[in-house]
């Protein structure tokens, strides 16, 4: 049995472990977290920037990733808390973006001011007892290749955005939008698609 394995199976060691790694009651890491285990855990591609005002709360047992020439501008929240958040090259993550993992971004994309997107929800099922206290569940976030999504919109969990898409400001988008589409709206839907037949975006 690995080291992993035996800190997951001792409830005890597993409470101690998480306590030397997040400040209690908080979402944040220890500064020697910050210092001297991130660095060396997570990959910062050739070029790669993170604006000093980010809030990056990543921890160790879940993947960030940053590609090569992309930025993550000032007054963003990053969160790879219970899921990694994985961003490629040449993106741009615009200002007060906030991304919860586990989420995936592809390369050339464009994210505007004030989007999030969150692969985390809190479950509610039991009514006996807070929100807060039942946990979370996740699914995956994708946004594939050169989309561009406009300022102050929200990705829930378990969506795709295909490449090539273009989302609209202000959208909330609960359904996968295929490739090649431009989404608008709350919920959001697709107005138009490009016809590689007559090269032009069409409203569908």
């Amino acid at each position: 049995m690995g080291l992993k394995e035996k800190i997951k199976s001792n409830e005890s060691l597993k409470k101690l472990v998480h306590w030397s790694i997040l400040i209690p009651k908080q979402t944040r890491p220890r500064l020697w977290i910050k210092w001297f285990v991130n660095p060396f855990y997570h990959k910062k591609g050739k070029g790669s920037i993170v604006r000093p005002r980010t809030r990056m709360d990543v921890v160790p047992w879940n993947k960030f990733e940053l590609g090569t020439d992309s930025t993550i501008e000032d007054f963003s929240a990053i969160n790879n808390g219970v899921g990694s958040v994985i961003i490629g090259d040449r993106t741009k993550v615009g200002l007060s973006n906030t991304i919860i993992g586990p989420v995936n971004i592809g390369n050339d994309i464009r994210l505007a001011q004030n989007i999030t997107l969150s692969g985390l929800n809190h479950n509610y099922e039991d009514i006996t007892r807070p929100i807060h206290v039942q946990g979370v569940s996740t699914d995956s976030i994708t946004i594939e290749d050169a989309t561009w999504i406009g300022a102050n919109v929200v990705v829930v969990a378990g969506v795709t955005i295909g490449k090539h898409c273009i989302v609209a400001a202000g959208s909330i988008v609960t359904k996968d939008i295929p490739p090649y589409s431009v989404a608008v709206g709350n919920p959001a839907r697709v107005i138009k698609k490009y016809n590689h037949d007559t090269q032009k975006w069409e409203k569908v």
